[in-house]
């Protein structure tokens, strides 16, 4: 659906009216944004907060909304990638299986989050599966315009390594808590990142995605709830959290 954009829109008439890129099929039900709306977000994201406005109104204009049902995939492990990934609102999954079928949650995606941007830099395949987790909308970038883009302009590139030193801290983090945390520990840990600041918050994910996350056996994970509860750090009424004593559950989580 097209919206009116005001005149003092800083991408003036190029932008009045105009609706991101054509829908195209796919997983999920195809949707479309305004562009300035797209735009909007595009600016907050790390990876193109360096570009100029002409920059960004030529890889806004190359865009698709596309709309995703909870399970459907945006992409698979092993696919080629041809194109990155903005979070508009909803919840994806970073997963990687086991050769037995194992999955493990390697990254939960929430709005302003960028994903699929590994193919640009080194053309490899996709190192996991992105799937959607509740009904979520993606603004999807394709590679091309931005590709051209960094070629022009190889100084923009520090942007990308900000993303990726990002990325290898979280990587650090997780490789420390495999081998420091518990499974309890982790479980701990996960609560609290999930919860952030609030002391009262829904899952977003079902248990057995929780343990994808933990790193651990779905039974695992809710032995290490039930502790949880038992101790009365935590109040739990189906999907729903209570914390009652953020300070212990973070001191296990440590």
């Amino acid at each position: 659906m097209s919206v009116q954009i005001p005149p003092k829109n800083r991408f003036g008439a190029w932008c009045d009216g105009h609706p991101m890129g054509p829908a195209s099929p796919g997983a999920g039900r195809v949707g479309t944004i305004a562009l300035v709306a797209a735009i909007d977000l595009l600016q907050d994201v790390e990876l193109l907060a360096d570009l100029t406005d002409d920059e960004m109104a030529a890889v806004a204009a190359s865009a698709r909304s596309q709309r995703y049902l909870r399970g459907d995939v945006v992409f698979t492990e092993g696919s080629e990638p041809d194109r990155l990934c903005v979070v508009v609102s909803g919840r994806f999954a970073m997963a990687m299986r086991s050769i037995d079928g194992r999955e493990s949650m390697v990254a939960l995606m929430e709005r302003g989050d960028v994903f699929g941007e590994m193919g640009l830099f080194d053309g490899g395949v996709r190192s996991a599966e992105a799937r959607a987790l509740e009904p979520s909308e993606l603004i999807e970038l394709p590679y091309a315009p931005l590709r051209k883009i960094y070629e022009e302009r190889p100084d923009l590139l520090w942007g990308v390594v900000r993303l990726l030193a990002g990325r290898l801290r979280v990587t650090d983090s997780a490789l420390a808590d495999s081998v420091f945390l518990d499974v309890t520990g982790r479980t701990a840990k996960r609560l609290l990142e999930l919860a952030g600041d609030a002391d009262e918050f829904a899952l977003p994910i079902t248990q057995e995605e929780l343990a994808g996350m933990v790193g651990a056996s779905r039974e695992r994970v809710n032995k290490a709830i039930a502790s949880f509860v038992r101790l009365r750090w935590i109040e739990q009424q189906d999907r729903r959290y209570r914390i009652t004593n953020r300070e212990e559950l973070e001191r296990r989580a440590r």
